[in-house]
C-alpha cells in the first residue's frame, strides 16, 4: 500500500482484546444503551468502514527514548523525533503488513487507506464482506434522536493467523455516548446556581497567575491547538465577541489561525467555546489551530480520527487541550495501550498533550449493592498525558487563594502502573495524608492523577453571540494551563530552546516549584456508608485532587527556561 495515498475516515471504535488461542475475540460490552433504539437490519450491500490498528514495533524503545527527550538531566533532553523519525520507528513489520493485507485482499476489500505511520488501516466494505471477515458480526441500524449510526452488538472472532498482528478493529461494537454521558461535566456546562459572583475572565486569570500585558506571544514558530469533538463546534463571531468583552489591556488574536477538519452547522457549543477564548486569552497572541471532527459516517470515533491526524501530518502545534474522556472499565486494555502508544509517538516529537481530568471527582462505579469503588478516567490516567485538575477561589466575591473545587477529577489507575517520574510524590501523600479511603476503592500501586491544576469554577463564555456565567469544570482548566504552558514555549522558542514537550517528568522534578500549592479541599465521590461522598483531599505538595498546584506564571516561567 502507497502512504502517499492518505485519507483520514471518520469512525466509530469498537475494541478487541488479543488473546492467545484459535480466535480473537471482543472483549467489550456489545449491548445497545438505552437511548439507542434499533431501526434495522442492514442490507449486505450497505458499506461500512472498519479501523485496523496494526501491531507497532519498537514499543519498549520508544518508551525508553521519550524518557530520555523529556528528562531534563538526561544528555538527550528536547532532542526530538520528526514524524518520518517516528514512523521509521514504529511502522508494522514486513511481516504483520503483508499478512493484515493478505487476509483483507483475500476477502476481496481493496478500498483502504493508511497514515505516515503505516499503522492504521481504513477500509470501506460491503457489509456482507465484514460480516464474512469477522464471523459473528449482524450489522444492524441504531437511532439516538437526529443521528444514526450502524453497528453489530454480537460477539465476533479474528482468525489466529492474523490476531497476533492486530492491536484492534474499529467500528463494529461501541455506541458513542452523549456528551452528558462522557463524564457528568466534560460536555463543558455544569452550570452553578452560586448567585451573584466574581466570575473568571481573562483578566482574573491573569491576574490570580501573574500574567501581565507584556506576557504575550512574540515567537513566528509557535502555536497551541484545542481539539473538539461530539458535535461541539466554536463560532468564529463568538470569539471576536469574547475577546472584545474580556480580553482588552493585552495584545491578543480574536480568530482562530487554522481549523483542522469541517465545522459543523448549528448552534455553538459552550465546551467548544470555553476551550478556544481561554487558550486564546491565556496564551495570548498564539496562533491558534483548531481540530474539529464533526462525525459525517455512521461509523464514527473522533478522539481516534484526531490521534490519526496527528500521525499524518509532519507540522503540528506545540500544546494541545483537550476536555474529553471516558471511564477506564468501559473501554479495553488493548484500546487504552495503543492509545498510550499515539500518545508517546506526540511526546517524541516534542508535543504536549494536556486532558481535563474530569468533573466527577474520584468518580464512584458499583460493583454490587453491597461494595462500590473509585472510578478513574482515560485518557486522564495515563501516564503519557498531563492532566490538569480544578480549584476555586476561597471567596468567591474577589481573587484570593485557590482551594479544591470539589468535582476535580482525580485519583489512581486500575490499568496502568505508577510512573517513575511520580513515584517520590505520590508515595510521600500516601505516606503523610490519613487518613485515606478505604483501600478497597482504589488502586494504590497505580498512575495518579492529575498532575497540576487552575481554576476551574464560574467562568464567562461567549457563546451564540451571548455572554453566559458560571460555567464551570476542569474543561475550563485546562485549557487555561495550555496557553501558559504555550507562553513558556514562546519564551524558549526566543531563546533557541526546544519546545516544553512531555513535561511530566520535569513537572515531578520541580517538585512544586513555579506552583500554587493547593493545600484545603476534598472532591466527592460514592454516596455510601463507608466515604460518605468524600473522595481524596488537598495536601502540601503533590495530591491526587489537584496535583502540584497552579500556575505561577513568573516563576514557573524561570523553572522551565533552561
Amino acid at each position: 500500500m502507497n502512504a502517499k495515498t492518505m485519507r483520514i475516515a471518520v469512525f466509530v471504535l469498537s475494541f478487541i482484546w488479543l488473546v492467545h488461542g484459535e480466535l480473537l475475540e471482543a472483549d467489550q460490552d456489545a449491548s445497545v444503551p438505552e437511548d439507542w433504539i434499533l431501526v434495522e437490519r442492514v442490507g449486505s450491500l450497505e458499506e461500512v468502514e472498519l479501523t485496523f490498528a496494526l501491531k507497532q514495533q519498537n514499543v519498549n524503545q520508544m518508551d525508553e527514548l521519550l524518557k530520555l527527550v523529556s528528562d531534563p538531566d538526561s544528555h538527550q533532553y528536547g532532542k526530538y523525533l520528526s514524524l518520518e523519525e517516528v514512523a521509521a520507528l514504529v511502522r508494522p513489520s514486513q511481516l504483520t503488513e503483508k499478512v493484515v493485507q493478505n487476509w483483507l485482499q483475500s476477502h476481496g476489500v481493496k478500498n483502504c487507506h493508511t497514515v505516515v505511520t503505516q499503522d492504521f488501516l481504513q477500509c470501506v466494505m460491503t457489509v456482507q464482506v465484514a460480516e464474512e471477515l469477522l464471523p459473528g458480526t449482524k450489522f444492524h441500524r441504531y437511532r439516538r434522536e437526529s443521528h444514526t449510526l450502524l453497528r453489530s452488538t454480537s460477539l465476533y472472532s479474528v482468525h489466529e493467523d492474523v490476531h497476533q498482528h492486530l492491536d484492534f478493529v474499529g467500528g463494529v461494537h461501541r455506541f458513542p455516548p452523549k456528551g452528558k454521558d462522557i463524564s457528568k461535566g466534560w460536555e463543558g456546562a455544569r452550570q452553578s446556581a452560586l448567585g451573584f459572583h466574581l466570575g473568571v475572565t481573562p483578566s482574573v486569570i491573569r491576574s490570580r497567575y501573574n500574567l501581565t500585558a507584556k506576557d504575550v506571544g512574540t515567537a513566528t514558530n509557535n502555536s497551541q491547538a484545542v481539539a473538539q469533538f461530539l458535535e461541539q463546534y466554536y463560532h468564529p463571531a463568538d470569539l471576536a465577541e469574547f475577546m472584545c468583552l474580556f480580553a482588552g489591556g493585552f495584545t491578543h488574536m480574536s480568530a482562530v489561525e487554522r481549523v483542522v477538519g469541517t465545522q459543523g452547522r448549528g448552534k455553538a457549543g459552550i465546551e467548544a467555546s470555553l476551550d478556544v477564548e481561554y487558550i486564546m486569552s491565556s496564551g495570548a497572541n498564539i496562533s491558534t489551530w483548531v481540530f474539529t471532527n464533526p462525525g459525517r459516517h455512521e461509523s464514527q470515533e473522533p478522539f481516534l480520527q484526531w490521534m490519526m491526524l496527528l500521525s499524518n501530518m509532519s507540522a503540528v502545534p506545540w500544546v494541545h487541550t483537550i476536555s474529553y474522556g471516558d471511564d477506564e472499565d468501559s473501554l479495553s486494555d488493548a484500546y487504552m495501550n495503543r492509545i498510550n502508544i499515539e500518545f508517546m509517538k506526540a511526546g517524541l516529537r516534542g508535543i504536549s498533550m494536556l486532558f481535563a481530568s474530569g468533573d466527577s471527582g474520584a468518580g464512584c462505579r458499583h460493583l454490587t449493592k453491597e461494595r462500590n469503588t473509585f472510578r478513574p478516567s482515560f485518557p486522564a490516567s495515563s501516564p503519557y498525558v498531563t492532566t490538569v485538575g480544578g480549584t476555586s477561589f476561597k471567596n468567591p466575591f474577589k481573587v484570593t487563594y485557590e482551594v479544591t473545587d470539589y468535582i476535580s477529577g482525580g485519583g489512581f489507575s486500575n490499568v496502568f502502573a505508577r510512573p517513575g517520574y511520580q513515584v517520590a510524590a505520590v508515595e510521600a501523600y500516601l505516606k503523610s495524608v490519613q487518613p485515606l479511603p478505604p483501600q478497597t476503592y482504589f488502586n494504590i500501586t497505580g498512575r495518579a492523577y492529575p498532575d497540576l491544576a487552575a481554576l476551574s469554577d464560574n467562568y464567562w463564555v461567549v457563546t451564540n453571540r451571548v455572554p453566559v456565567p458560571w460555567v464551570s469544570g476542569t474543561s475550563a482548566s485546562t485549557p487555561v494551563v495550555g496557553g501558559i504552558l504555550s507562553l513558556i514555549n514562546d519564551q524558549r522558542f526566543l531563546k533557541g530552546l526546544p519546545s516544553l514537550g512531555f513535561i511530566n517528568p520535569r513537572l515531578y522534578k520541580l517538585q512544586g516549584k513555579g506552583l500554587y500549592d493547593v493545600t484545603e479541599g476534598c472532591h466527592l465521590s460514592c454516596l455510601d456508608d463507608k466515604v460518605e461522598g468524600k473522595g481524596f483531599c488537598a495536601s502540601p505538595l503533590w495530591d491526587p485532587v489537584t496535583g502540584w498546584g497552579t500556575p505561577n506564571y513568573p516563576a514557573l516561567l524561570k523553572a522551565l527556561m533552561d
